[in-house]
């Protein structure tokens, strides 16, 4: 499934040092190239981790977030603008942050860990949140990274207090006539009563308007976002969705989770906590989230369970793959990571699994379980829910492939898995990140291992 020879494409920071080289397509007759040196940019040393990348696909500048800087780069690493972002006095139990109120609790000098990049082409500017002051973001320019705005005045404004570079996901949703969305997902660290786990807000042409990162929608029942129950955690008290990958298709929004539950064995008669991979789904215009549903999947190979979602990548099936899938060329594939058993979110086993999946096949399963649960069958079997047992309620109406969710059913969860097709294993060093595009009709995968391995 996964073809070669090709040319190579940017996975991270060091496999888009690759494509700096012009490499030509080889035939396996021809010897290899000689080994060329990477070309490198390494931070100042007091700074820690590099924690996102994105490459403007119109230049190929990188902008790179970092501890306390974001870094904009030529696609060579030269340095062209660094802009400081901390750090800054802070203290975590300041809600509202102390930039707003005088906050009581004692501030520390406090590193600001960028938690997500995100370039809005339309309005040619980087979207660049982080840790401090409860989450708040930054608004500058592709060009020289001058701050445009930085909302900080309203709740909407912290995204979410967690410091892990990990734990923020975004998508834009962009229109021709119109503001555009972000659909941002995040951990909430345990503080439900002040984040939306996930929400639609509101990109304004304005990067200084009122209205900057408002809610989509927002009234006094109902708003744009989902919030975590508070009483979910008395039955798991560290609960929280982990968000891993996300990105649009067709009519929805998509985010590929790790979450934690309760499970009774085989022959048990206690629960044990395991964590369970799902895909979340939104309509992109549905304003009161009416549309959430979120599937479980995985990953099996002779007899050995991949449940813990570790790295994701969509891309097209591409006229080879899709032949042997039975789908279009066009088709939307997920490229997954998965490591193996439910247990070590933190300490994932070395044991891993490369995975495909058809959205198609996901959706079509998403859609069996609205049919159903519309003819009244079953109940709502959300596990985060703590009054999961709901049951779904019947109405007479058609559900297609584009159904938007109504004011009841949800939000809904699918109780059985969806299973992804193994194309490779690796059981010594595990896979932590995943690339896939489609060249000459061949789907090729690129994956990042733990100890820093580039596989084709």
């Amino acid at each position: 499934l996964i073809m070669s020879p090709a040319m190579w494409k940017w996975t991270c920071l060091v496999s888009h040092l690759l494509l700096s080289t012009t490499v030509s397509p080889l035939s396996r007759q021809q010897p290899p190239h000689p080994k060329r040196p990477f070309i490198t940019f390494t931070g100042e040393q007091a700074e820690g981790n590099f924690n996102h990348l994105v490459v403007d696909e119109r230049t190929g500048h990188i902008y790179l977030g970092a501890v306390n800087r974001i870094y904009k780069l030529s696609s060579d690493l030269k340095v062209l603008v660094t802009h400081e972002t901390g750090p800054d006095d802070d203290n975590p139990k300041c809600y509202p942050p102390r930039i707003v109120q005088t906050c009581n609790e004692p501030l520390t000098p406090t590193n600001n860990i960028n938690k997500m990049l995100l370039i809005d082409y339309k309005e040619n500017r980087l979207i660049a949140c982080g840790s401090l002051y409860q989450g708040i973001c930054k608004l500058l320019r592709l060009d020289d990274l001058f701050k445009l705005g930085e909302p900080f005045h309203k709740k909407e404004h912290y995204l979410s207090g967690v410091n892990e570079s990990g734990s923020v996901f975004g998508v834009i949703v962009s229109y021709s006539n119109m503001d555009d969305k972000l659909f941002i997902a995040t951990a909430v660290d345990g503080k439900p009563e002040y984040f939306p786990t996930i929400s639609s807000r509101k990109l304004t042409k304005n990067s200084e308007a009122d209205g900057m990162f408002a809610y989509v929608f927002h009234d006094e029942f109902v708003a744009s976002m989902i919030k975590i129950p508070s009483d979910t955690f008395t039955i798991i008290p560290d609960f929280d969705i982990y968000y891993i990958y996300g990105f649009s298709s067709g009519n929805f929004v998509y985010f590929l989770t790790l979450q934690p539950e309760m499970i009774s064995p085989p022959g048990s008669t206690t629960k044990e906590q395991v964590y369970t991979s799902k895909l979340v789904r939104l309509c992109k215009e549905d304003t009161a989230f009416n549309s959430y549903v979120e599937v479980p999947i995985g990953c099996e190979k002779n007899g050995v369970e991949y449940r813990l979602l570790q790295a994701a990548y969509l891309s097209k099936a591409g006229a080879i793959l899709a032949r042997s899938l039975g789908v279009g060329p066009e088709d939307d594939i997920l490229f997954t990571v998965f490591s193996k058993g439910q247990k070590r979110k933190m300490k994932s086993l070395d044991e891993s699994a490369l995975c495909i999946f058809v959205l198609k096949k996901i959706n079509d399963r998403i859609k069996d379980r609205l049919q159903s649960c519309y003819r009244g069958e079953g109940t709502l079997d959300l596990a985060w829910l703590k009054v999961k047992d709901i049951p779904c309620s019947s109405a007479l109406l058609t559900i297609d492939d584009n159904f938007c969710g109504l004011d009841m059913n949800a939000p809904l969860g699918v109780s059985s898995m969806v299973r992804g097709l193994p194309i490779f294993t690796e059981d010594g060093d595990r896979m932590t990140s995943v690339i896939a595009y489609v060249y000459k009709n061949h789907s090729l995968a690129f994956v990042g291992t733990k100890s820093g391995k580039l596989k084709k």
